[in-house]
């Protein structure tokens, strides 16, 4: 199934070409219990048609219902659910169930030429290879994109400014370089955090043991996979086989494609090892090593291949997030 984003942009796109006025909404930020995260997409028609989602369900009914009765006709409204006062005095709140607070910005989209090269700069932006960082005028819809590199908060709002910023990307992908315990735990979190989820091992024994749902795996070297072009700057690389011949080649070529993220797994004794190994006859350099997340994953005193896949899939969160270590 196509990323949710993916399909809310292609079904805008087609709802644009066809002369439909249209309603993108997004999740700019929530508190407490929420089912959708900041940077969430819903797109209406004026009629209730609609692809994405912002909550459980109680969100889009209570907006699907005020748009067919003639609300949301300013080219940008902001709404908060979940408190008795909103953010726009003219539209009344609802409480939600799960107790939460939800802030929603609201553009309706004429389908001029603007829009359908708005919508399709972001087609392009969540099918290639660049991530853009989208700026809205809360104030009267205005917006402009600018280039980013994908890390930090999906969500910014300078209310100073009346400045709303959304980052755009790629799906987040996660490229695992070689079977074991480890990659199996590690694909089945990475899958339930949203992200696309890449297997590499040319060793048919590994593979045959694979057993993750969902997830592509390639009967190739890791190294090829990543050379070839499989990278891109919303990719995490994880090399998790304990094999210097698959994980070593993965970190060089890792290290010259735009991933956030590059890690090896090994303790510490292997981690300098290598460090001193791909230094010595990888040909990289000391900037290159810097990278390298080496020994991979948070410390948290992991023992059990889960644990260890749970170290490194929030390590790798860490990063996506822009958080550092100090600041956890």
């Amino acid at each position: 199934m196509k990323h949710l984003d993916l399909q809310v942009i292609e079904q805008a796109l087609a709802w644009a070409r066809e002369g439909e006025t249209l309603w993108l909404c997004t999740v700019l930020s929530t508190f407490g219990s929420s089912p959708r995260e900041p940077g969430s997409w819903l797109v209406a028609t004026g009629d209730g048609q609609h692809v994405g989602s912002l909550s459980g369900g109680c969100v889009e009914e209570d907006f699907l219902a005020r748009l067919q009765h003639g609300e949301f006709d300013q080219p940008v409204t902001l709404v908060r659910y979940g408190e008795n006062q909103a953010i726009h005095t003219q539209q009344p709140s609802i409480t939600l169930p799960c107790g939460g607070i939800l802030e929603v910005l609201v553009e309706r989209l004429v389908p001029d030429s603007p829009t359908l090269v708005h919508l399709e700069v972001l087609h392009a932006t969540l099918l290639g290879q660049c991530c853009l960082l989208r700026c809205v005028d809360s104030t009267n819809g205005s917006f402009r994109f600018l280039s980013d590199n994908g890390m930090g908060p999906r969500v910014e709002h300078d209310t100073a400014r009346h400045l709303i910023q959304m980052r755009i990307g790629p799906s987040a992908r996660l490229i695992i370089a070689g079977v074991s315990p480890v990659s199996v735990v590690c694909a089945e979190f990475a899958k339930a955090l949203g992200f696309e989820v890449i297997v590499c091992d040319p060793r048919d024994e590994a593979r045959d043991s694979f057993h993750v749902s969902g997830v592509e795996v390639q009967a190739v070297l890791p190294s090829l996979f990543i050379s070839s072009g499989g990278c891109h700057a919303s990719t995490a690389v994880v090399a998790l086989s304990h094999d210097p011949r698959i994980d070593d080649l993965a970190m060089i070529e890792a290290v010259r494609t735009p991933a956030f993220y590059i890690g090896v797994m090994g303790s510490l004794k292997t981690s300098q090892t290598r460090r001193e190994r791909l230094l010595r006859s990888g040909g990289l350099s000391e900037d290159d090593i810097a990278r390298l997340h080496m020994p991979i994953g948070l410390d948290l005193g992991s023992k059990t291949p889960a644990e260890i896949a749970l170290s490194v899939m929030a390590d790798i969160v860490r990063v996506q997030r822009d958080k550092p270590r100090d600041q956890l």
